[in-house]
């Protein structure tokens, strides 16, 4: 499995007491696949893709992510397993506004820990997303939904095993927004996984399988 998650829990203390954001929750996702998360605004989206990505612990339960038990890895290994293995897609395409296309996609390999060279596979990657002939082009200079196309190469760079995309089309007029959906469920390999949180019933039907977060639990085939 890419990703195992059994038991999760999840809290903040609030004035009023504990409100509980994730309650037992299970998740199981194969090589290859790519979900759907469905959920009202608070219902925890945002928490558990933190908690996918490493970015955020649960207050309980288990979380495998490539194999790795993620309670076993101490902060640098952390930082360096996110790196790695986990790529991520946000609403905001967060490139550099001074870098170009190109620049933007190789900045995961700028961490020092990281070996080889990684520019070929870059340009190899904005071609895939259709974008090519537009690797000196800064953000300025493209449309939303090219940005977003080199957020996704920039999110693929490393081989990650998890990719975890946060409302990547919520900024997009519906042309673009479709195309960006489209092709991020083509940009998953079979050794790699998907796990797209999004507010849109549209972007979620792209998906094979798709789950609602409710109750503090995912519940699965209800749109």
């Amino acid at each position: 499995m890419i990703l195992q998650a059994q038991g999760l829990c999840k809290s903040f203390p609030t004035p009023t007491g504990r409100l509980d954001i994730l309650r037992n929750l299970d998740l199981s996702l194969a090589p290859g696949e790519a979900i759907a998360v469905l959920g009202a605004s608070g219902s925890g989206k945002s928490t558990l893709l933190n908690i996918f990505g490493t970015l955020d612990r649960p207050d309980s339960g288990k979380l495998n992510i490539a194999g790795i038990q993620q309670d076993s890895l101490g902060p640098d290994q952390l930082a360096r397993f996110r790196n790695e293995k986990i790529g991520f897609v946000f609403q905001e395409h967060r490139l550099l506004p001074q870098l170009s296309a190109l620049e933007n996609v190789l900045i995961p390999a700028m961490a020092g820990w990281v070996e080889g060279n990684f520019s070929q596979k870059a340009r190899e990657l904005l071609d895939r997303v259709g974008l090519g002939g537009r690797l000196n082009h800064r953000p300025a200079e493209l449309s939303g939904g090219e940005r977003q196309r080199v957020a996704i190469a920039r999110a693929l760079l490393m081989g990650p095993k998890l990719i975890l995309a946060d409302e990547p089309t919520g900024n997009l007029d519906p042309t673009s927004a479709k195309s960006v959906g489209v092709l991020l469920r083509e940009m998953v390999g079979a050794d790699c996984g998907l796990v797209l949180v999004t507010h849109s019933v549209e972007l979620a039907q792209t998906m094979p399988r798709v789950f609602r977060l409710q109750n503090e639990r995912l519940e699965e085939g209800t749109l």
